[in-house]
């Protein structure tokens, strides 16, 4: 329930958010339309999770598109109570299509990989879950990035997926997080592929972190973030 509140406090009626989706409508005609509105932006998942949240809808998440918004939402209760228990009912508290949910879990399952301090969890991954029927399509994917390591990133996205879609996002963030060493590398490898660098971002930051811990991100990026200190308080 506070959950659903909340949402709704910051991207329903009366945000921001919502003020800039109701705006589209007055430039779709116009080609470079995206560029007008100067954000804050908005996910088709948020927009279909907020109506059916109106409309009382038990199960609220959008199932029209495959964005990893069901993700985020689900990553403080992952890393809070340590525990792959209700994951999925979380995630559809947001998005209920089945690959949102599918590629979804396999960041959790590849972030609890690197907490548990794994030496590849990629590669971990890979060998666990290669005859898994569940995941079958996830290690297609990424033995296909595994294969283009060595072509540029900027590219790749372009090729893989710059959206905020799976399973486009998914790989792009994969192909940033094998062809780099560190947080600070693949998170700027990312702003600068552009497109939806948020949606890779905070997957590829998460497991940086978990992989490496808090000292993997620069302090200065922590002290330009709203909040940040709020959050290192609750670590302590």
């Amino acid at each position: 329930y506070r959950f659903k509140k909340n949402l709704k406090k910051h991207f329903g009626p009366g945000s921001n958010y919502w003020k800039n989706y109701k705006s589209r409508a007055k430039y779709r005609k116009i080609k470079d339309w995206r560029g007008i509105i100067q954000g804050p932006w908005i996910h088709q998942n948020i927009i279909d999770t907020i109506k059916n949240i109106n409309k009382n809808k038990n199960i609220s998440g959008g199932n029209k598109v495959h964005e990893s918004d069901g993700f985020c939402a689900a990553l403080p209760f992952f890393l809070y109570k340590n525990s792959f228990k209700n994951l999925k009912k979380i995630i559809s508290l947001v998005c209920t299509s089945k690959i949102s949910i599918k590629y979804g879990l396999a960041k959790f399952y590849l972030i609890d990989l690197a907490l548990k301090k794994n030496k590849n969890p990629i590669n971990t991954f890979v060998r666990k879950y290669k005859n898994d029927s569940y995941f079958k399509e996830v290690v297609k994917d990424i033995q296909l990035v595994k294969k283009i390591r060595s072509k540029p990133h900027n590219n790749m996205v372009k090729k893989l997926g710059i959206s905020c879609r799976y399973p486009g996002t998914f790989n792009s963030s994969i192909h940033a997080i094998i062809k780099s060493k560190t947080y600070k590398e693949a998170v700027l490898k990312t702003i600068r592929a552009g497109g939806c660098n948020c949606s890779r971002s905070n997957f590829i930051g998460s497991y940086f972190s978990a992989l490496h811990g808090l000292s993997a991100i620069p302090s200065n990026w922590i002290s330009k973030c709203f909040h940040s200190d709020k959050i290192l308080s609750i670590g302590k």
